[in-house]
């Protein structure tokens, strides 16, 4: 297993997927083989110096505290580290959106993080082991840092993160989920949370099966009528990002906290997991038997 670069940046940058695809060697997605870093930093677009939010410390710590606290089981690192990258990483929507700046944490910051959560252990049909390039320079359901900010941004109930702990202990709700446009609807979020939780929900085929007949309904429902949202102060969320650089660190065996915003609705939160639940009881589950 490779350890991190020999020269890991102090500061973050945005790393274009052109200048990233030449050290995506097979070394790497082998895990054998970690580049030294001089080099890709030579491609590297400065970050403002000025904005205290671009230390890599603070995740190069992270991702060194999850790899060991979870050791013996890297598939529960996800729940763990993604609350406490997104308060870590005090980002806007917009600034996430740059798959720019989660390639160079992949490549630049934490490859050997990437490596450890990715590479997949051997099997009979497919004895030799191999990260998918996604996982470095992918899409936001499947590039290993950007999956866990948004799944914390789109399931954190206000400041409470407690709703992204239940959400990513389950693989198959931040892969399914981050690609429905529904999920930036809040209450949504917190039913599909809640359907799991109650254990109505539990096996990847019934999640998807269910996320399926969501959206479907979703064509001719409109859920936030249904359910109404409040809108959002954007002062809060502003206001949390300002205080990056005067905040501690975040705990490692407590939750942190989020953005000073409202939570989502407790009706509408209850009216969409009662209507969601009717959904999945009539949904075509792949191998689900029905009752007579």
């Amino acid at each position: 297993m490779i350890t991190k670069p020999n020269h890991v940046p102090e500061r973050l940058a945005l790393l274009a997927t052109s200048a990233l695809d030449p050290f995506l060697t097979e070394e790497l997605l082998k895990g054998e083989q970690v580049h030294g870093g001089i080099d890709l930093a030579k491609v590297a677009e400065s970050l403002p110096e000025d904005d205290a939010r671009w230390s890599v410390e603070p995740i190069r710590s992270l991702v060194e505290d999850v790899m060991y606290e979870f050791r013996g089981d890297r598939t529960q690192a996800d729940a763990w580290l993604a609350p406490r990258l997104h308060a870590t990483l005090r980002l806007t929507r917009r600034e996430a959106a740059d798959k720019r700046l989660w390639n160079h944490i992949a490549l630049a910051v934490a490859p050997d993080y990437v490596v450890w959560r990715h590479l997949p252990e051997p099997i009979a049909n497919r004895p030799e082991r191999r990260i998918p390039a996604e996982r470095f320079r992918g899409p936001a359901d499947r590039q290993c840092f950007s999956r866990l900010w948004w799944a914390a941004e789109l399931f954190r109930n206000g400041s409470d993160y407690e709703p992204v702990v239940a959400a990513c202990g389950n693989q198959d709700l931040i892969h399914t989920v981050l690609r429905m446009e529904l999920i930036d609807h809040r209450p949504t979020a917190q039913a599909l949370v809640r359907l799991l939780k109650s254990g109505l929900v539990t096996t990847g085929r019934e999640l998807n099966g269910l996320c399926v007949a969501i959206n479907t309904a979703g064509a001719t429902l409109v859920y936030d009528v249904l359910a109404p949202d409040e809108p959002r102060d954007p002062t809060r969320l502003r206001d949390w990002i300002a205080e990056a650089g005067s905040t501690p660190p975040v705990a490692r065996h407590a939750l942190p906290v989020g953005p000073d915003e409202d939570p989502v609705p407790e009706e509408s939160a209850a009216t969409l997991t009662k209507h969601f639940a009717e959904v999945f009881e009539n949904a075509p589950i792949r191998g689900r038997k029905i009752a007579d």
